[in-house]
């Protein structure tokens, strides 16, 4: 189980953004204008969206009243169980520097109450910066700094430097930037922008923001020796405890630690986010959304959701909570909650069934099938192949729906499979976007096909025809002659093939098995 082994690792929080003036716009829209009902009024949502809509904007009223409650918060927890300096990441737009700022200041004045102590501890710990803030300029929400379409450039280091500033000790060293054009630091964030960022750039940043997150972690984990060469202690095996630690207890936020961590927060956007989580979660498995097609499945946060997690290494990650709000979870605070349901416009965020309902096949052989896409059809042979479901089992016998040279039936007149038959098999996989809905096995050499079966939900919708269909055309590409064979296991699957032109082995004539195999 690996026990005794060191598992060194640093604590990462991932928050989303106060409610902004934008997220106020649109719950406003859809409540005028009836959204998510059939009396919706497009053109009017769109206008009103589009008058009142800000390319950067700042927080709303409710979404300050949040930051307050975070701070509260974070500036407690952080003071007593992180080390200092916290590592700060977070977007260049408006609202996460508004968001953040309160923070800031909370921890600015624990640093600044500690140095008034005196003591050893305290005046230590006044030395350093009790917070590093990195700017990362390609941490931004998706579709960018846009008006009405038409590209805005964002602000530039030298206007976020002069928003962050009261908030830290010492801005020249305190506030660092990335993702800039270093040769011009007039030029904001999204001055490269055309216009709007369509959803494929948006998965390229996202994996090119994984790629930076992760080697930025692992640059924090392996440093152990702070700017004047001394050790630093804030990173270790937090599933170990020490002589002193035995009353700690790990939900207890707040009270002080013997030993604090090296703590990572990002400061982020809802929809960005979940591209970031959902190659966190993944690894490099995840799969990319086609252009125009949204998140099949997506992380939803409240404005100032917090998502924990814990990073040992080499993009190794453990999710720890996601989505909380304990700033937020007392009677004052409930009625401050804002951002985190259907009503709040994360249902947009799943593609309709035009994206989703019209399968197609791929094919492959069976050991170079997606890590994925072989998940599911394992799993769909395991629910719903006769071995394992109630329907009635029937004589095995063979079906026919071509004639294939060189097939040889034995002495009970089944098909034979040849030695090579298994080693070049192929499976044919038929999906809905990321969901395989049904799936086949081709044996090329003898024509024989196997494990055809369809999710429940996709009968009658053609995907059966439609495996069979790409096994038939892969066999003409292939160069096949003859026929292709199938040995149904139940009365309902005897009946589909039946349906779509299997004929039954011994049925077939001299006469018939020449047309059959002209036709191929």
């Amino acid at each position: 189980m690996g026990e005794g082994k060191v598992k060194r690792s640093i604590s990462l929080k991932l928050i989303r953004h106060a409610e902004s003036q934008n997220n106020e716009v649109y719950r406003q829209a859809r409540h005028i204008y009836r959204g998510g009902t059939p009396q919706f009024d497009l053109d009017g949502w769109i206008s009103y969206v589009d008058k009142h809509r800000s390319s950067d904007p700042g927080l709303s009223a409710q979404g300050h009243l949040q930051t307050v409650e975070l701070a509260n918060y974070l500036g407690k927890h952080l003071s007593n169980q992180a080390s200092f300096p916290v590592r700060i990441i977070t977007s260049p737009m408006r609202r996460t520097l508004e968001t953040v700022m309160p923070t800031l200041k909370a921890l600015k004045e624990f640093s600044i109450d500690e140095n008034e102590k005196g003591d050893d501890e305290g005046a230590a710990m006044s030395k350093k910066s009790n917070c590093q803030v990195l700017v990362n300029g390609f941490y931004f929400e998706s579709e960018g700094c846009h008006t009405k379409d038409e590209p805005e450039p964002g602000m530039n280091p030298n206007e976020i430097t002069n928003i962050l500033s009261p908030t830290v000790q010492n801005p020249s060293s305190d506030i660092t930037f990335t993702g800039f054009d270093e040769s011009d630091p007039t030029k904001g964030w999204y001055a490269h922008g055309t216009g709007p960022e369509t959803r494929k750039e948006s998965e390229e940043r996202a994996a090119k923001f994984y790629v930076w997150l992760c080697e930025y972690l692992d640059n924090q984990l392996s440093s152990t020796f702070d700017s004047d060469d001394q050790e630093e202690d804030d990173v270790f095996d937090a599933g170990v405890s020490i002589p002193g630690e035995e009353h700690e207890r790990e939900h207890d936020k707040f009270s002080p630690r013997k030993r604090r961590r090296r703590t990572a927060i990002l400061i982020g956007h809802g929809d960005f986010m979940s591209l970031l989580l959902k190659r966190i979660i993944a690894g490099f498995g995840h799969m990319v959304e086609n252009e125009g097609i949204p998140h099949r499945t997506a992380f939803v946060h409240f404005n100032t959701g917090i998502t924990e997690l814990e990073y040992f290494g080499a993009g190794r990650f453990l999710l720890m909570s996601t989505n909380q709000t304990p700033h937020l979870d007392h009677p004052d605070g409930f009625f401050l909650k804002t951002g985190g349901s259907l009503k709040d416009g994360w249902s947009y965020l799943v593609p309709g069934d035009e994206f989703t309902l019209d399968a197609e096949v791929s094919v492959a052989f069976s050991d170079e099938v997606e890590e994925h896409e072989r998940e599911q059809t394992e799993a769909l042979k395991s629910l719903y192949l006769s071995g394992t479901s109630d329907a009635a089992p029937r004589r095995r016998s063979s079906l026919l729906l071509e004639c294939l040279d060189g097939v040889e039936l034995d002495g009970d007149g089944e098909i034979t499979a040849t030695g090579e038959e298994e080693g070049n098999k192929k499976t044919f996989i038929a999906k809905r976007g990321l969901q395989v809905v049904g799936c086949a096995t081709y044996y090329p050499e003898t024509g024989r096909i196997s494990d055809v079966v369809v999710r429940p939900s996709a009968k009658g919708c053609g995907v059966g025809k439609s495996l069979v269909g790409a096994i038939k055309s892969h066999a003409k590409k292939l160069g096949r002659s003859g026929s292709l064979y199938v040995e149904p296991h139940t009365e309902e699957s005897h009946a589909f093939f039946h349906k779509i032109g299997f004929v039954q082995q011994e049925d077939i004539s001299a006469d018939d098995a020449a047309k059959m195999e002209s036709k191929l």
